[in-house]
């Protein structure tokens, strides 16, 4: 189980995805959502979906904007329009959605529920649970606005959701897994993303028992008694250094988290920045040059003759190559979710607008090779996965390092011959 991988900078972003995208978006993460359950089971997919490195990975390598709030939205929009329409055979279905979409689970839930045989009122309550846990107990200044519940047919969900902070104009997205999930209000997340805010209270944390067991008690106590305590109450009684026993220095709290009686602690910690644009310094240049040598590199033309249609063999192995690591790539691959924006673009033209050629042909080839494997014929997605270790290899054994300058001139001098589109084409 893949627990509070960490937090990131969400910024609020505005505008719609186009017709010409999210009709891609769909059918690509469809496709990419089957390659994991033929190749590792559906449990792996709700797995992927409660890591929030992996889900911003995964909007990146379909074309939206690398680190916007809208990846949540779009992503799972697209998940869900693809992935309901083959429920039956892939056994995922997506519930629930944006604004009044969210409160449409239960019901969503209770027709799945009645197909499957699964115990309905049981789900509906996981998904309660879930959102009033982030809405009401896990108090951060984020109102939650978007609930998503994937399910299996084989009992396994997670809920990917998301909050907003207006003032702030930024974005928090939640992630929540059944797998191994012990309890709803203790450290229950497999993942937290935003940035950090400040002060906010978890009754959610392990240390907090102590807290919801008198919170409990004070709603047996008569209302005026309680605010008449409160008033009384100065900032600096909150803390309980109880509970920090045992931390080690720098694991305990500064002096800004006097007034807060919870520390949270995050493992996977991906900082969004504010600026729009992708830099060099939001992606690992050595994973990127060896996708660039995977792709480029004379020696690789197997992979070209095998995969691709000729004359676009080089840029759609890049996107393939990214695309593969998505799909083989172990956790530790998406620290850096801006490096998959190099597969296809973004939909703002950051790195460089979305290359539909290009896209359409990572379509094809992936959707060649499911239908192929499903034939037991297994060339071509052995060859894909064989992509990813490709890049590994090199990544490991050699010295490559992009040249981001000229990987962006290069791109956007072929916009023009690869489709190149934008939100405002």
């Amino acid at each position: 189980m893949i627990k509070r991988s960490g937090y990131a900078d969400l910024p609020l972003h505005t505008g719609t995805v186009p017709k010409w995208l999210a009709d891609r978006m769909m059918t690509l993460g469809t496709l990419i959502i089957e390659a994991l359950v033929l190749k590792y089971g559906k449990k792996e997919v709700l797995v992927r979906l409660s890591d929030p490195l992996w889900f911003q990975s995964l909007g990146a390598v379909l074309g939206m904007d690398w680190h916007s709030s809208g990846i949540t939205t779009s992503v799972m929009y697209a998940l869900k329009r693809g992935l309901n329409r083959r429920a039956k055979e892939l056994g995922i279905a997506v519930c629930g959605g944006r604004g009044r979409y969210s409160r449409r689970t239960p019901e969503e839930l209770q027709i799945l529920a009645d197909m499957t045989g699964m115990d309905g009122k049981a789900l509906i309550n996981c998904s309660r649970l879930a959102a009033k846990v982030d809405g009401t107990a896990l108090q951060d200044g984020f109102q939650l606005y978007q609930h998503n519940f994937i399910l299996s047919n084989e009992g396994d969900w997670a809920v990917v959701q998301q909050g907003m902070n207006p003032s702030e104009r930024k974005a928090r997205r939640y992630h929540w897994s059944s797998e191994n999930l012990r309890s709803f209000v203790e450290n229950p997340h497999t993942g937290v993303t935003g940035e950090n805010q400040g002060l906010i209270l978890n009754l959610t944390d392990k240390n907090a028992g102590q807290t919801r067991s008198k919170i409990l008690s004070l709603t047996c106590e008569s209302p005026d008694r309680v605010l008449g305590e409160i008033k009384k109450m100065g900032k600096g009684d909150l803390i309980q250094p109880e509970l920090f026993d045992g931390l080690q220095e720098d694991e305990k709290p500064s002096e800004q988290w006097k007034g807060c009686n919870i520390l949270i602690k995050n493992d996977r910690n991906l900082s969004m920045p504010a600026h729009h644009e992708v830099r060099a310094e939001d992606v690992d240049l050595k994973r990127l040059g060896a996708v660039l040598v995977t792709a480029y590199e004379s020696q690789n033309k197997d992979f070209e003759s095998l995969l691709l249609t000729p004359g676009l063999g080089p840029r759609t192995l890049q996107s393939l190559t990214l695309v593969s690591e998505v799909i083989y790539g172990t956790p530790s691959r998406f620290t850096d979710p801006a490096r998959f924006s190099f597969a296809h673009g973004g939909k703002d033209g950051h790195p460089f607008p979305v290359t539909t050629k290009i896209y359409d042909e990572t379509i094809r080839v992936l959707g060649e090779s499911i239908e192929e494997s499903k034939m037991n014929y297994s060339e071509k997605s052995q060859c894909l996965e064989r992509l990813e270790r490709t890049a590994r290899y090199v990544e490991a054994n050699c010295q490559p390092e992009a040249d981001f300058d000229a990987l962006i001139a290069h791109e956007r001098a072929h916009s023009k011959e690869w489709g190149g589109r934008t939100c405002r084409d």
